[in-house]
C-alpha cells in the first residue's frame, strides 16, 4: 500500500518571512480524494515560525470532516514540536519552555491542539529545496503571499 492510500488527505505546508519579524506568507498544497488544491495567505509583522504553524492550521481547517491526514513540512520547529512532545510539555508546564520562558506562538499552538483532537494527524519532515514538487510549490506560494501589498498585521506576533 502506498502512502496516499493510507491517508484521507496529504497536506504539504510551508511558511516564509522577509525579515524576522517582517511580512510573511503561508501556503498549503492539499491532496484529497484525487484532487489537489492550493491555498495561501500572508500577514505583516510576523515570523517564519508563525507562518509555518499557520500553514498547517489553515490546511487542517480546510478539511470538511474528520480525516486521517499526513502533513509534510520542511519546518523542524513544527515537526519537532509535534513529534518530540514539545507541545504536550509546553501545555503541561503552563505554556513555559524547559528554560521557564513563555512559549512563543501560544495562540497558534492552542488552535493546533483543537485541530489535533479533530483529525488523526501524522507529521513528516522533508528537506527544503530538494526538488519535491509540492514542497517547492508551497515555497513559491508562501513567498508570493509574503510579498503582497497591504497585508493585515499579525496580532499574535
Amino acid at each position: 500500500m502506498n502512502k496516499s492510500q493510507e491517508f484521507d488527505s496529504i497536506i504539504f505546508t510551508d511558511g516564509a518571512c522577509s525579515g524576522n519579524p517582517g511580512p510573511g506568507g503561508w501556503a498549503v498544497v492539499l491532496s484529497s480524494n484525487g484532487t489537489t488544491r492550493e491555498i495561501s495567505g500572508g500577514l505583516a509583522g510576523t515570523t517564519n515560525n508563525r507562518m509555518e504553524i499557520m500553514a498547517m492550521l489553515k490546511g487542517l481547517q480546510s478539511l470538511d470532516q474528520k480525516s486521517k491526514v499526513l502533513v509534510i513540512t520542511d519546518s523542524r520547529y513544527l515537526h519537532d514540536a509535534l513529534n518530540k512532545g514539545w507541545l504536550r510539555r509546553w501545555q503541561h508546564n503552563g505554556w513555559r519552555t524547559a528554560g521557564k520562558k513563555p512559549v512563543k506562538n501560544q495562540d497558534l499552538w492552542e488552535k493546533m491542539i483543537e485541530l489535533l483532537k479533530k483529525h488523526d494527524v501524522t507529521i513528516q519532515w522533508t528537506p527544503a529545496h530538494q526538488g519535491r514538487k509540492e514542497n517547492e510549490r508551497c515555497d513559491q506560494l508562501a513567498r508570493a503571499a509574503a510579498s503582497k501589498k497591504n497585508l493585515s498585521i499579525d496580532s499574535g506576533a
